[in-house]
């Protein structure tokens, strides 16, 4: 399976942050991934991308948070979240960068 050019379109970045940290150290990474991509799609770019085997996709949305830009409320874009649980054996380093 060859990596498509819609598979950069699924997949935006890794996230990094405490929280991903403690779920990589049970098979699971975590992506930011496009707002109407499906767990079918995710799974397919992962695997195709990364070349591993996905064991499941969870995915959640974080709504955007209600700011003030220049003294006028404005609000941050929808971020899409996928935990991606990889099968045992398989290994994904987003620490050292693609």
């Amino acid at each position: 399976m060859s990596a498509k050019p819609e598979h950069y379109d699924v997949i935006r970045k890794p996230v990094i942050t405490e929280k991903a940290t403690m779920a990589s150290e049970h098979g699971a990474v975590v992506f930011e991934v496009a707002i109407g991509s499906t767990k079918p799609q995710i799974k397919e770019a992962v695997e195709a991308l990364f070349n591993v085997k996905v064991k499941a996709v969870n995915t959640a949305i974080t709504k955007g948070k209600t700011k003030r830009f220049r003294g006028r409320p404005g609000t941050r874009k929808d971020v899409k979240k996928a935990y991606v649980t990889l099968v045992e054996g398989n290994m994904i380093d987003v620490s050292t960068g693609l």
